[in-house]
Formats: C-alpha cells, structure tokens, sequence
C-alpha cells in the first residue's frame, strides 16, 4: 500500500517560490560525482549567503543525482567530502559498490541459453544460406546480459544513508523539491521522479535507475517499466529547475571535451594528438564532445526561453589533462581530483567576479573576495572554516534561526575535530 507522505513536521516539502535559487547536476560516473563535490565546496566557500543544503530545487542525472539528493537530504558538501572521498578519513563510498558483478542478471540469461540455442539453431537449418545465419545470432544475442555491475549495493548503502535521523529516502519527506531524471527504456522518454505521479519511488532507487549506464548497469525495473540512464535524452535537464520557478539555476558539468592543443600531457597520450592513445581516448573526447554540445544547445535555448533567469554553470577547464584522462568511474585519486575541482571552480568565479557580483547581489549573495584572491587556500581551508551566522534575510523565523545554528554549529564540530 502506497503511503500518504506527511505534510507537516521539520521535512514538510514547501512549494518552490518563484525567484528561488536552484542547482542542476550532471553526470560523468564517480568521478563526475567527485568533481561536483570539489566544485561545490568551492563554492559555497566563496559566495556568501549561499546554503547549498537549503536551495528551493535540486535536480540531477546520474552520478549528479547523488549528489543532489545528499545536499535536499541536509548532507553539505564538506559532510559529503568527509563521507565519500576523504580517504584518510575512512570514506564510506567504497569503489566495490559500483564494481559488483551483476550475477542475478547473469543468471537469468544463462537459464535462457538452452531455449535461445535451440530456437537459433532451428532458424539456421531452415535457411542456412540466406537468412538463418543472420537470424540465429540475433536469437543468440538476446544470452546477453544488459548489463556487467550490479547496482543493489549501491541501492542498499544509500538507502541506509537516507534512513539516519534527520534525513529521509521518501521524496515527499523532503523540505526542498529533489527531481531525479531517469529515461524509460521502452519509450525514451525522460521522467523526473520526484515529480507528481513519480515521487512514491525511494530516493535511493531513483539515483539506482538515473544512473544505470546502458551496457554496464542493467536497466531498474520500477512500476513495472525499465530505467535506464538519464543523461540519454539531456546532460543537465536544467530547464525542470527553470519551469519550477528558480530565477538562478547554479549548473555542474563535469565532462567537457579536452582541448590537447593547449594541454601539456607530457607522454600521457602517447603522442602529440589524442589519436596517438588510441581507441579509448578517441571514444573519450567523442562522448564528451556529443554530450558537451547537445548541452551547449539547450543553454543557448534557456536564455530565450527563460529571461528572467540566470544560468551559472561551472565546469573543469577544457585544457586539464589530468581531468580528460582520468577514467570516469576512477576512484583511487578521488581527493587530489576533487582538489581539482576546488582550485578550478575558484579561479572560474575569480575570472567572472565582475559578471557575476551583481548578479549575486540581486540574489542577496555576494563574492568572498579577499578568499578567492588567495592563492594558497586549499579543500583543508574550506572544511575547517568556522563560519559566523549569515546576515539575517528579509524574513526571518523560528526554523531558519534553527537551520543557521546547526549549520554553524557543523563547521565549529569539523574545526574542533580539525585542530584535535
């Protein structure tokens, strides 16, 4: 029986208001999700007034859909470093979550094998010189498994994650509105669970079917129909914050196509050019430069559809050899790669401090910039900050003072454990 979500208490979701600020996450496997967390810390170390954990919409695809859903959940970015990267720490996001073989998908084809063999090798013997040849491998490929990993740990360690006090695995739970974008296999269309008519589904099981990768996830059987990876229709699916009311829409892009030209590999690609590291390198910068276009395609599209909003997006500098061949579902250099991302979001938000400044102050944000002109401030500054209490908003209330003070009290907690 499907259960009535609560419509009061401290996880009553609100409707977004119009104006609100929003974030919309992209995909790019593990390291894409390392990325996003480096970016972000960047971020809310550098603009003040922001709280990535209190925005009006979230939205995300694939691996981004997990870290849109840990910051609607009440987890910061700096939490989610501690949690998923930190190794020193003992992160809790172990790399066999995303390598296990997916053995129940295994099995069910091999039980097919026999029937499928029999059925093939009748097609060949009908018609052994024109069609059959043809016919039987077509049978045969039906043996194939849809996908090499299993994503049920996965599944099984967020869930577990969501079900701490004070967060929760149930989208009409949240305060904020969380939409994860899956696509349906059979008809291709993209479904954003979170959504009315969509938002029954456990969190953890969304982020299962937004980023099961055709060929090595098998697609998520929900309701009776097959999700596969929401990235197959959009990149970012940014316009679902925008129809949502968010007049500034923060986006993360962790994949960009690699500009060789002006990267200094040294003999990491073998040669001059990309062809000099064979197939793999030249199937890598084709995937990113399709995906990177298409999304390229639909911000254009947003500044026509959208003019009251303003879309921030923020994404690895193209010339960042270490970024392009690192492999997307790597996960043994996670904090030097989310440093990365940290040192290149800083110097993007540098480069546009004169655009972006009044943009932010519309929004009642504002540029740290004695922090952003510090060459030296590194991952270990923005965790240990102890930040004060934000200015005051125009409206002030009971909850928001008690989101302030856990907020500040999270930083304080870090800096003592920091300096022990």
């Amino acid at each position: 029986m499907t259960r009535t979500a609560r419509t009061d208490g401290p996880h009553a979701r609100r409707a977004p208001r119009t104006g609100g600020i929003g974030l919309a996450l992209a995909g790019g496997g593990p390291l894409g999700g390392i990325y996003e967390v480096g970016a972000l810390l960047a971020l809310d170390d550098s603009v003040a007034g922001l709280d990535l954990t209190a925005l009006d919409v979230y939205v995300g695809v694939s691996s981004g859909g997990f870290v849109a859903a840990a910051l609607a959940n009440g987890l910061s970015p700096a939490q989610m470093f501690d949690l998923f990267i930190a190794e020193g720490r003992g992160a809790a996001m172990k790399p066999h979550l995303f390598r296990r073989p997916a053995l129940r998908e295994f099995a069910r084809r091999a039980i097919a094998l026999p029937r499928l063999a029999a059925r093939a090798a009748g097609q060949a013997a009908r018609d052994p010189f024109r069609r059959g040849i043809a016919a039987s491998l077509a049978t045969l490929a039906r043996a194939m498994p849809t996908g090499v990993f299993d994503q049920g740990a996965l599944d099984d360690f967020l869930a577990a994650l969501f079900a701490a006090p004070g967060r929760t695995n149930d989208f009409r739970a949240l305060r904020r509105r969380l939409l994860l974008v899956a696509t349906d296999l059979d008809t291709g269309a993209s479904v954003a669970f979170g959504a009315p008519g969509h938002d029954h589904v456990p969190i953890s099981r969304a982020i299962e079917a937004s980023s099961a990768l055709p060929g090595l996830y098998p697609p998520v059987q929900i309701d009776g129909r097959h999700y596969v990876d929401g990235a197959l229709n959009k990149t970012l699916h940014a316009s679902l914050a925008l129809d949502a009311g968010v007049r500034l829409l923060f986006c993360v892009n962790p994949l960009v196509p690699f500009d060789a030209s002006g990267a200094s590999a040294g003999g990491r690609l073998g040669g001059a050019t990309l062809h000099h590291g064979g197939l793999p390198l030249v199937l890598a910068q084709t995937f990113r430069a399709f995906i990177h276009s298409r999304m390229r395609a639909g911000m254009d599209k947003y500044a026509q559809q959208y003019p009251d909003a303003s879309v921030v997006l923020l994404e690895p500098a193209r010339a960042d050899a270490d970024m392009f061949l690192a492999s997307i579902f790597s996960y043994a250099e996670r904090e030097r790669l989310c440093a990365r991302a940290f040192q290149t979001t800083r110097a993007s938000l540098r480069e546009r401090a004169g655009e972006l400044g009044p943009l932010f102050a519309a929004h009642g944000l504002a540029l740290r910039d004695a922090r952003l002109a510090d060459p030296t401030r590194r991952v270990a500054d923005a965790l240990n900050d102890p930040r004060p209490l934000r200015p005051a908003p125009r409206r002030r209330g009971v909850r928001h003072a008690a989101r302030e003070l856990a907020h500040t009290l999270d930083h304080l907690e870090r800096h003592l454990a920091a300096l022990r």
